[in-house]
């Protein structure tokens, strides 16, 4: 089975979600969402996607739990920052370059929403050849410091999840 149609359960969601969408059952829209859900799992079995391996499962609540602190965390500065904008400190925005030592590509991909989904930051950038990362950050004030935050608080942690 898994020759002929290489990702069935991704076929059956797609099906599901079409035949849903379009509201109705009928032997058309059966056969039009048929060709689509093999259309997608066929185009995913082309991408080639790489096997996901988690190392120490163990360490994930953990981490959700810090992101989670962190992105409420973010929150609050951010409001401060807006809400406060004749605040006696300059604030300036900026973009660093982090050296990631990290290549697993769900890892890079758990970091980037990490990075993303917190506010202040943006993951702007990756360059595969130096293993460098460009983020940017609304606040900077010193670019050691995210360089250490980012590899300590969460690439290390998720090297140890990813790889």
């Amino acid at each position: 089975m898994k020759r002929i149609l290489p990702h069935p359960l991704l076929a059956l969601v797609l099906l599901i979600a079409w035949l849903l969408l379009v509201g109705s059952i009928s032997p058309g829209a059966v056969l039009l969402g048929c060709l689509l859900a093999i259309g997608g799992a066929l185009a995913l079995a082309s991408l080639a996607p790489p096997r996901l391996r988690l190392r120490r499962l163990a360490l994930l609540p953990g981490l959700l739990r810090d992101v989670l602190v962190e992105v409420v965390r973010s929150n609050n500065a951010v409001a401060r920052i807006i809400l406060q904008p004749a605040a006696k400190t300059v604030r300036h925005s900026g973009f660093v370059r982090i050296p990631l030592d990290m290549r697993a590509p769900y890892g890079l991909a758990a970091l980037a929403c990490i990075l993303t989904a917190t506010p202040g930051t943006v993951w702007v950038d990756y360059d595969a050849a130096d293993g460098t990362m460009l983020l940017h950050v609304l606040d900077l004030s010193d670019e050691a410091e995210w360089v250490r935050i980012v590899k300590e608080r969460w690439e290390r942690r998720l090297m140890e999840i990813f790889e």
